[in-house]
Formats: C-alpha cells, sequence, structure tokens
C-alpha cells in the first residue's frame, strides 16, 4: 500500500453518506482479541510479538477481506502520524515499541491493529448510522479470525484482554457525532450528563483521552462484562437518534431565534477559510464545523459535505506534508494549510493530482 496514494482518495465513512449523515458521520466497532498462548503486550518480549504478528498477518491473508498489511514498526513517524489521522490506527500503536502492524481494507471501512494494547484489535466503520450493517462485517471477520487462531477466552468471563474493562465481549460499540448546535446553545454538558448516567463514554475526534475539535464527539459504551454485543449495539442505537433529535432542534432554535447571527457566523467562517494565507489546525477545525453546519441548513449551496468531511482530515499536520511531500514547521504548516483551503474551496485543479 502506498500511503501517498491515500492523500488523494477519502475512506467511505468520510464521503457524507448513509443514515442521519447531517449530524452523524461513522458508525464504528471494534474488538479487542488476544491469542491464547502469548502474554498480552504489555507483559510480550519482542519475540513474543513477533511471533504474535507473524500468525496474525497469516490468518488475515486467509480471509475473505482484501486486507493489505502494514508494518508500522518500520514506517518513519510522519507515516504513522498520517494513519492516526486517518483513523486507522491509534495514538498507542504510533507511539509504541517493537514488532506491529495494521492491516486495512480497500474502502478503509476495515483495519486490524496487531500488538496495541492487545494481540488484535479489529476494527469496522461505516459512514452514518449504520451498526448493524457494522456489527454484520466485523462479526464475520472475527468468525474468519478465529477459525485460524486460537483466541484466549474464558467460559465465565469471555474474551480475556489487557484492560479489565473490555473482558468480556470485547467490543466497543461507538458513533461518532457533529454537535456544533448543542455546544452553541450550551445544551452539550446537559447531554453529557445524561449519557455518562447510563454508562456511555463521550471522546472527542481520535478516540480516549483526545479533545473535541470541530465539535466532533464520539459516544461510545464503557460495559463489555455481562451483556451481548447485540444488547451494547442496542444502546447505542437507541441513544443516538435521541441525540440526533436534540442537535436538530438546537439548529432550528439557531434559525428561528439568532438566523441573523448565525448567518453572520456561517458566512465569516466560509469567507476566512477561502481567503486565509494563514491558519492552524485548530481554527480550521473550529471553520469547518460552522460551515458543515451552514450546509446543512441551506446557508451555503456551492459546497458539499463529502468536500467538508474530506478536509477536516486532509488539513491535518501529516496530511499536509505528506501532500506537500516535504516536512514542515508549524508556521510552514499554517501557511501550506491556508493554501491548501484556498484552492480547494475555489474553482480551479484538485492540488491533490498536482
Amino acid at each position: 500500500m502506498n500511503l501517498d496514494d491515500l492523500t488523494r482518495t477519502s475512506g467511505e465513512w468520510l464521503r457524507g453518506a448513509g443514515p442521519e449523515s447531517d449530524i452523524v458521520i461513522c458508525s464504528r466497532i471494534r474488538l479487542a482479541r488476544n491469542l491464547a498462548t502469548y502474554p498480552f503486550t504489555n507483559r510480550a518480549t519482542r519475540s513474543d510479538k513477533t511471533e504474535i504478528e507473524r500468525e496474525a498477518k497469516a490468518a488475515l491473508a486467509k480471509t475473505s477481506f482484501q486486507l493489505e498489511y502494514l508494518d508500522v514498526h518500520a514506517l518513519n513517524p510522519l507515516d504513522r502520524q498520517f494513519l492516526v489521522e486517518r483513523q486507522l490506527i491509534s495514538r498507542e500503536l504510533m507511539q509504541s515499541e517493537g514488532p506491529r502492524g495494521v492491516a486495512i481494507g480497500p474502502e478503509e471501512n476495515m483495519s486490524v491493529m496487531v500488538n496495541e494494547e492487545d494481540h488484535l484489535r479489529i476494527q469496522a466503520v461505516h459512514a452514518g448510522l449504520s451498526l448493524y450493517d457494522v456489527w454484520e462485517q466485523i462479526n464475520l471477520l472475527d468468525d474468519q479470525l478465529e477459525q485460524q487462531l486460537d483466541f484466549a477466552f474464558s467460559p465465565q468471563l469471555g474474551y480475556l484482554t489487557a484492560c479489565p474493562t473490555n473482558v468480556g465481549t470485547g467490543i466497543r460499540v461507538g458513533v461518532m457525532l457533529h454537535l456544533p448546535a448543542l455546544v452553541q446553545t450550551r445544551e452539550i454538558e446537559k447531554v453529557f450528563r445524561a449519557l455518562h448516567k447510563i454508562n456511555l463514554a463521550v471522546r472527542g475526534l481520535y478516540g480516549e483521552g483526545t479533545q473535541a475539535f470541530g465539535d466532533f464527539y464520539q459516544i461510545s459504551n464503557q460495559q463489555t462484562l455481562g451483556k451481548s454485543e447485540l444488547e451494547l449495539i442496542k444502546t447505542l442505537n437507541d441513544v443516538i437518534p435521541q441525540i440526533i433529535e436534540y442537535e436538530r432542534r438546537a439548529r432550528k432554535d439557531l434559525v428561528d431565534n439568532r438566523r441573523q447571527n448565525l448567518h453572520d457566523q456561517v458566512s465569516r467562517a466560509y469567507g476566512v477559510l477561502k481567503t486565509a494565507h494563514q491558519i492552524s489546525s485548530e481554527e480550521t477545525m473550529h471553520l469547518l464545523s460552522s460551515v458543515r453546519m451552514g450546509i446543512n441548513l441551506g446557508l451555503i449551496d456551492d459546497l458539499e459535505i463529502a468536500t467538508v468531511n474530506e478536509l477536516f482530515i486532509h488539513t491535518q499536520p501529516a496530511h499536509l506534508q505528506k501532500i506537500q511531500g516535504r516536512h514542515l514547521e508549524v508556521d510552514d504548516r499554517n501557511e501550506a494549510r491556508a493554501q491548501y483551503l484556498r484552492s480547494r474551496l475555489s474553482p480551479g485543479p484538485d492540488p491533490r493530482t498536482n
């Protein structure tokens, strides 16, 4: 797999399709699995990790999924950061040491990390609110891998994992939402408190321990023991429509009661993105969030949601440097980001094809 080629494409989940795609960016399920005959990665030797990777690669190659394997250990730091921004690997895998890798599907809707916190972290992601479709796909891959690998499993506890909070099903069910109106109307904290009471976690764009840039939030289960996979999926699938409804009400309130201010905010954000000569990643995320909401509310009619979704990712530091083909310091990145935004948001050739 040539990572440079990915700068000219976007994953299926970024294309602005799928149910409730005005608010739901994607649905994601991860499964934690470990091989029974080796220690967890935090206790495994380099030799153990080499063998785990060898067995995992062999099993992945025999599945019906067209997965390409990347040796993360052999990648340079920029390429590792690029995969994090792409949501294909975790920060933990990026920063860890020793043999490790990731298998990636052609649409970027499947990936399997090897030698992260657990031996295998299997991930499936689809655009929009589509948890049951995601489950059908990831369950098939999990079954195919389990036919070839001896996973650590207890009849009493279920799948055994490095972190006790994942024991049982080993599943994390998550939905990424764009909630700018709830943030602006200051209703977001009320939603967070309600989610916490029913054991659902709220995280930022890149998962655990990250901030909610661009008003993106990942809602996921905290409990994995004592409930089946389908019960946990149903919990999220029942709750997310309520959050979608709260966001839509907040957007309607902004349109009905603050339309002039909202129109001004969206127009200014769009104007800055199209004309700035220096802009930070954080400011870009903030402005793109306003523009994305403006498109969905009919305040901008010459821009596609898919383009905005892609810009959230392609304006991140590693993507910019891959597109430019060179290392960039912070100030240079801010200039390159502004140039890239101007070229993507104004008529002319697509800079990614140069």
